[in-house]
Formats: structure tokens, C-alpha cells, sequence
């Protein structure tokens, strides 16, 4: 909270309190004056007490929100023969209700009640026990209730405030996902480019001049476009990740010729019509991990691409590999990040083994989406 914020609050805080105690003095001198124009208590020396008292209780309406327990206690007791405390009093029991648990504030307005009773007897009144006892019951339900209605007041505020905050953090964490996600695609696939022409280059030391010279000349340039992958993933970390340029279902042509050197790759299927930018999006997504996957655990191994696609049926990608070289383990993250991707784009998303012993992903996804 801003200290703009804190010295608004601490100012309409005093304010309350100056009230607070302005109503409490008022209601001490409108006592003492009706006692002075009615029957005076007796003994006579009842009434100093009972005024000294009520003066007294006063200074305590400060500490009404740190100990309200403790002094709404101290009033009850004084309550038994004092009259100038009735507002101090229902003031403390106000904020029991508001500020303590109920279980306390039922012990605390029983004992109220009690001391009232007492009262009747010590100072009889004109409305007898009866209707003393009716008119202190009537009070304090009326207190009671303004304090319940002002305590679930507060939870329900306080309730919304966390449910915001929790919206806000749970807003965080998607955009982390989101972040690695995108992290994951970009850079996995970018890697997996290098590892492999890398790879062949280290096994292979004995292949021809040109060969070799391809080979490093993809390196080099993979490794050029993994930089400006990493520069991409910098500016996602200073903007919202929707206002940077995102694949579309036209960049996956050029994803297929990126990643043909070192891979026998087939692109098949028909695409009819403008495909919807999140499902086309989400299409590059899953062949783009669909081919790192390949090349990291069927090294070798063809690959068979088929998008098809049309308004009135949604959009397919099925990609399958062939068995092949593992080069490396898997953690499974990616897969599971494709699923998400569907699901958020209202497809779906499946893969397992294929019946050659490769490997198939196949996923559906909405025109509409």
C-alpha cells in the first residue's frame, strides 16, 4: 500500500475517533443532566462515582480496536452500578463482535447482560426489572447485529481481495508457463538443429569437404538464429508475450525446409481456406516439436507431416516418425505442453508409439478457435 494510500486512512481513522469520543462526552454530559433535573441515585454519593466513573471509562474508546476484549471487560464490571458508560460500553461490545471471535464476544455480551441485570437491582429504574431487562436485550441485539453485519462485511472484502490476489498470481503463473513453453519450442527446436549436424560432423570427420562445409554452414546459422531466439525470449520478459510476432499456419512451410537438411521429411494434406490464427499457431507448435522429438530420438528415421484442413471440419496435423537412433533422453515436457496448447486452443492433442515402432502425433483443432 502506497503511503498516499496509509495517510488516508490513518486521517479518516482519527476523524472516526475524534466522533467516537465527541458522541461519548456528549452522551456523559446528557446523563449527568438528566440526573440532575430527575430523582438523584442514593446514597447521594452514588452519582460522584457514577460521573467519575463515566469520565474515566472515556480514554478507553481509543484502544477499542487493539484490546477490545480487555476493556469492553473492565466496562461490564463498572456497568453495575455505572450509567454514564452506556455508550462506551456498546461501543466495546460493537467491536468485540467486529474484531474478536464470536465464541468471545457471546461471553462478553452474557456478561453485559448480567451486569445490567445487576444494575437494576443496585439502581432500580423506572421501567422496573422487567423492562430494564427487555430495553438492555433490545440494545444489545441492535449493537450485536450493526457488528456481525459490519464483521461479514469485512470477510466478504477480505475474501474478494484474496480472490483477486489469487487471480493475479494464478495470471503470473500462466504467463511463466506460457514463457517456458515458448522457451522450450523456440530454443528446443533450435538446439536439436545443432546437436545434430554437430553430431554428424564429430562421427563423421572423414566425410567430404562439402559435406562437412554444409554441415558447419548450418551450425553457423542455426546458431545465429538461436541467438535471435533468445533475443525474442528477452523482449517476452519486457512485454506481454501477445504484442510479439507469433508463427502463423504460413511459417510452417518454411519450418519444414529449416529442418529438412540431415532429415528425410514428407510434407502431405490440404489446407482450404485462411486458417484461424491461434489454431495456426498452435499447428506450428506440434510439427515444430513433433521434429525435434524425431531428430533427438529417431535420428535417421523419416518423417511423415500431414496437415489437413478445411472450415467445416477444423484442422489436422499428424506427424510420424519412423524408428531410429535415440540420441537423447526425454523429459516428456513437451508433449505435455503440446496437450496444453490444444486444450487452451479447443482441440485436442494425442501421441504414442506408431505400429512400426515409431513414434505418432495426431491433433485436431477447432476453424473457429
Amino acid at each position: 500500500m502506497s503511503d498516499e494510500g496509509t495517510g488516508r486512512r490513518g486521517a479518516r481513522g482519527l476523524a472516526v475517533d475524534l466522533g467516537v469520543l465527541a458522541v461519548g462526552v456528549f452522551s456523559w454530559l446528557f446523563i449527568a443532566g438528566e440526573r440532575l433535573n430527575a430523582q438523584m441515585p442514593s446514597p447521594p454519593w452514588l452519582f460522584d462515582l457514577d460521573m467519575i466513573t463515566g469520565l474515566l471509562a472515556l480514554p478507553l474508546l481509543w484502544f477499542r480496536r487493539r484490546w477490545p476484549t480487555q476493556t469492553a471487560v473492565a466496562l461490564v464490571v463498572v456497568s453495575t452500578y455505572a450509567e454514564t458508560v452506556a455508550f462506551p460500553l456498546l461501543v466495546m461490545l460493537f467491536s468485540v463482535v467486529v474484531r474478536r471471535p464470536l465464541r468471545t464476544a457471546v461471553w462478553v455480551y452474557a456478561g453485559s447482560l448480567a451486569a445490567a441485570g445487576v444494575y437494576l437491582v443496585v439502581r432500580p429504574d423506572e421501567l422496573g426489572v422487567a423492562g430494564g431487562i427487555g430495553f438492555a436485550l433490545s440494545l444489545h441485539a441492535a449493537v450485536a447485529g450493526w457488528g456481525l453485519f459490519v464483521r461479514y462485511r469485512r470477510q466478504l472484502e477480505a475474501r474478494a481481495a484474496q480472490a483477486e490476489q489469487d487471480e493475479r498470481e494464478r495470471a503470473r503463473q500462466r504467463a511463466r508457463d506460457e514463457l517456458a513453453r515458448e522457451l522450450h519450442d523456440m530454443l528446443g527446436h533450435r538446439l536439436s538443429l545443432l546437436s545434430l549436424h554437430a553430431g554428424g560432423m564429430e562421427y563423421r570427420p572423414d566425410a567430404p569437404a562439402a559435406e562437412l562445409t554444409r554441415a558447419a554452414g548450418v551450425v553457423r546459422e542455426q546458431s545465429q538464429l538461436a541467438m535471435r531466439d533468445l533475443r525474442e525470449i528477452i523482449a517476452i520478459l519486457r512485454a506481454p508475450i501477445g504484442e510479439l510476432p507469433q508463427p502463423t499456419m504460413a511459417d510452417l512451410r518454411a519450418l519444414v525446409e529449416e529442418a529438412r537438411p540431415g532429415m528425410r521429411i514428407e510434407l502431405a494434406g490440404q489446407v482450404e481456406g485462411d486458417v484461424p490464427e491461434r489454431s495456426g499457431r498452435t499447428a506450428y507448435r506440434i510439427v515444430q516439436e513433433a521434429l525435434t522429438n524425431a531428430r533427438k530420438h529417431a535420428e535417421n528415421a523419416p518423417v511423415q507431416i500431414t496437415v489437413d484442413g478445411r472450415p467445416d471440419e477444423g484442422l489436422t496435423v499428424t506427424v510420424v516418425n519412423g524408428p531410429g537412433n535415440d540420441t537423447g533422453p526425454g523429459s516428456g515436457h513437451g508433449l505435455i505442453g503440446l496437450e496444453e496448447r490444444a486444450a487452451l486452443a479447443g482441440g485436442r492433442l494425442e501421441y504414442g508409439p506408431a505400429s512400426d515402432g515409431g513414434w505418432r502425433v495426431h491433433a485436431w483443432l477447432p476453424w473457429t478457435a
